[in-house]
Formats: structure tokens, sequence, C-alpha cells
């Protein structure tokens, strides 16, 4: 399916590019493990459900800001590959010490400091990609995106036979049934706030739980993803106290003229501490900045908005397409209705998967205007059948699909203008977060009644938005692309 070329390219970056694609299946690990734990970790805490759901916020919040910094460890390889280690390690380490946290406080910190490695690896990871295989690395930023959605699968399966079916606090006697803890689960999977005040649990009493052997196993599974790590900055000799280890890689210079013919030997025989795709703070304060066109900054816009909006509308639908489908006019059986969001990001994966062949056919600016252009008919088609319990499923699996491929063909559409000069991916992944954390709190945070109102006010902007970047995505293409 691929030519010499890029086999000869993945071939002589095989183990970063492992290594790479391991880091976001921990990253992955860690992004889905808290929605259908949370009950559980009330229990474990003795908390109030309004005090948990703050814990995800602490983990949203800090993840933006992990992602804002990230692109500070960029400067050396060195600097990134242990920034990298150091944050694997710590989501293993977080794993293992969340059974020992019973207090609302200890957890909300432990979640804090997994966001903070989440946003680091985020940053890192996609930097670190587009930088070996600049023009080549639509493709591989597919794979890449491919594991985050592979760990998020796993980790709610390892979850699951550990979970309490009734209230896992027994207090005077009371229990809830196995359908309100069901209800429940669903209902706070993924999203930091909801209105929880008719809801009263006992926070009082004997806890009988099991989920702490669920995060020690997945600490475990984690665990090789630093050691992958470490073994590669000791292949590059990166670790200063063994002087072993295989020779370097090829230098950069020497790569890109073997693989990639001269034009892109402008690009990487600049100083590789210049300071490019540093932090979103240094980013605003480059020597870049002076004298950038107009379009420089349009791009960056441009990709930052579309990004905002669209992993904003992934968080925002997967969290609350589940209180949507339990609500009027769908009146769907909780049960049901529980399959909505793992049928969403089951597509999301598929999705991711099918979109790296595709990548190597075609350039990322058709995959993403086919993606975006997708997105608006499914979502005009769940506006006109928001009553329909089979289009809702059917709908749920489309949208999953569009949105899956479209952080990384941005990333690679966008760098590919820059030339990899830019802060593109330190702002892209910033505020894809941001939108991510914007949408959730801003949708959990209102009443019930103005869920559904809201929710369709979201797609109608994201349709309208996506309109725009369309037509603005053109633009920019035909005025740096001219035929």
């Amino acid at each position: 399916m691929w030519d010499e070329r890029l086999w000869t390219l993945l071939r002589r970056n095989l183990q970063p590019t492992l290594t790479y694609w391991s880091v976001f299946f921990s990253f992955g690990l860690c992004i889905a493990f808290l929605g259908p734990t949370i009950l559980d970790l009330r229990c474990q805490t003795q908390s109030t459900l309004q005090e948990i759901t703050w814990v995800f916020f602490s983990q949203q919040f800090c993840l933006l800001l992990g992602s804002s910094i990230g692109g500070v460890f960029k400067k050396t390889l060195f600097c990134a590959l242990s920034a990298l280690f150091t944050s694997t390690l710590l989501i293993s380490v977080v794993f293992a010490i969340i059974p020992l946290c019973h207090n609302v406080l200890l957890l909300a910190v432990a979640m804090a400091v997994a966001g903070l490695a989440m946003g680091v690896i985020d940053t890192i990871a996609n930097i670190q990609l587009v930088k070996i295989y600049q023009k080549d690395s639509a493709v591989f930023l597919q794979a890449l995106h491919f594991f985050i959605g592979f760990g998020a699968l796993v980790s709610p399966l390892i979850a699951d036979p550990f979970l309490s079916d009734t209230n896992c606090v027994v207090g005077n006697g009371t229990e809830n049934s196995t359908e309100i803890m069901h209800h429940l689960r669903n209902a706070l999977a993924g999203t930091p706030l909801h209105n929880l005040s008719h809801y009263h649990l006992p926070v009082e009493g004997e806890v009988v739980t099991q989920v702490s052997y669920a995060f020690w196993i997945m600490a475990l599974i984690n665990l090789p993803v630093p050691i992958a790590v470490f073994a590669l900055m000791y292949r590059e000799r990166l670790v200063p106290c063994l002087a072993g280890g295989s020779p370097p890689l090829l230098e950069r210079d020497e790569l890109a003229m073997e693989t990639q013919g001269e034009d892109v030997m402008a690009v990487t025989t600049k100083d590789p501490d210049s300071g490019e795709h540093g932090d979103l703070f240094s980013c605003c304060h480059s020597e870049t900045l002076r004298g950038a066109p107009l379009s420089f900054f349009g791009i960056h816009l441009l990709g930052g908005m579309v990004l905002f909006m669209t992993d904003g509308i992934v968080g925002a639908y997967s969290g609350f397409v589940y209180t949507y489908a339990v609500a009027p006019p769908m009146d769907l059986p909780h049960k049901t209705a529980g399959y909505l969001a793992s049928v969403f990001w089951a597509s999301i994966t598929v999705g991711r998967l099918v979109s790296i062949p595709l990548s190597y056919r075609f350039p990322p600016v058709r995959l993403l205007l086919l993606n975006l252009a997708g997105v608006i008919i499914t979502v005009l088609l769940l506006l006109i059948f928001y009553a329909s319990s089979v289009f809702l499923f059917v709908g749920t699996c489309l949208l999953g699909l569009f949105l899956s491929s479209i952080f990384p063909s941005m990333l690679a559409f966008t760098e590919d203008i820059l030339d990899y000069q830019g802060c593109a991916t330190t702002v892209l992944v910033t505020s894809a977060g941001l939108g991510e954390m914007v949408l959730q709190v801003l949708v959990g945070s209102v009443r019930m009644h103005i869920i559904i109102s809201l929710i369709i006010g979201i797609i109608k902007a994201v349709a309208t938005e996506t309109c725009i970047d369309i037509c603005l995505s053109d633009l920019w293409y035909c005025l740096l692309y001219p035929i």
C-alpha cells in the first residue's frame, strides 16, 4: 500500500514512532477511566456527588495547562523525552495511589497531576511526530490519535468488572437499586458538572467497593510505556549515567535529504534550539511574529477555531448524549441510552483507524474538508430527526466517524502550510483542550430544562462555524498554493 520511501522512513524511525504511539495509548487510558469509576470513587472518599464531580474539572483544567506549557520541553530531544518519561511514569503512579486517596481533595490533587502529565504528553508527542515525518506526518498522526481511542476503549473494559452495581456506601440499611446506579453512572460519565442536588446518596457507613483493583491493573498495564520512553532515551544516548546504547538515529538533515528532497532541507537545517514549537506563551513573544504576514495569524486562528468547536462538541456530545436520550422527547430506557457514549467513542476509534490508509491516498486538506462537511450534514440531520431514537444511534455513529480525524488532519495541514516553523501544534492542542473544557462546563452548569436547547444551539453553532471554516480554509489554501 505504501511506497518504498515511506517504508524506509518508518523503518528508520520505528522505535520512536512506536514509543510515541504507546505514549498516546497511556493518554487514552487516563482520559477515559474517571467517568465509569466516579461513583466508586465517591464511596471511597465518602463525599457527595457535587463534591466528587469537581474532580473532573481539576483534571480538565490541568490538562489544558499542561497542553499550554508542554511545548517548552521541546527545545531539545533530551528535554522532550525526559518530559514524556516523567509524565507517563506519573500516570502509573497516579493510578497506583488513587485507591489510597480517601479524601476528595487528595483525589482532586492526584487528578490534577495526571491532567498536567496528559497535557504535556498531548503536546510533545504531536510535535515530535510532526518533526520526524514533516510532510509525510498525516499518516502517522492518524495512527497516533487512533491509540487515544484504543486506550479510551480499554480503560472502561478493565474497570467494569470491579464497579459496584449498588450503592457502595451502606448506611442505615439504605441501598440504591442497580438501575438507579447505572443511570447515575451513565449521566456522570465524561462530564465535569451536573445538576445533582436531587440525588442523595449516603456518605457515612461501610465502604464496599473493589475499584482499587482496576486502578492497580491499569497502573501495571501502563508501566511498559515509561520503560519504552526510557529505552528510546538509552538508544539516543540521552541517559547521563549510562554510556552504552546503539548509535543515535540519523541526523535530521541527512534523513530529510534522503527521504524528502532538498525542499525540506531549507526547513530542517534550522537551529533546533531556535525556539520553534515553544509553549503557548513563548509563541506569543516569538521572533517569528515580527513581520509575519496576515496569513500566518489567520492560519493559527482558523485551526484553533476549528478544533475549539470540534473537540468541544466531542466532549459535550459524549458527556450529554445520555442526558438527551433519557429526557423527552426521546425517553429511552436508561440501559439503552447508556450504549450511546460507547457507540460514539467506538466510532471515533474506528474512524481514526480507517483514516490511516485514507491519509496516504488523499492530502490532509481533502480529508479535513470531507470531515467538516460530514459534521455539518450529520448535525443538521440530528436536528431534523431530533425525536427519532433510531437516527440518534445512526447520527451518533456518523458524527463519531466524521469527527475522528479532524484533529490530526488539521494539524498536518497547518504545519505543512507553515513549513514546520510556527507554533501551530501548541496552539492547536491548547485550543482543542480549551474547547473541550469550556463547552463541557458550559453545558454541565445549566439546568436540565435548558440542556436540550443548549445542545441544539451548540450544534447549530458548530454547523455555522464549520461552513465558515470550510470557506476560509479553501481561501487560505488557494492563496498559499495558487494553481
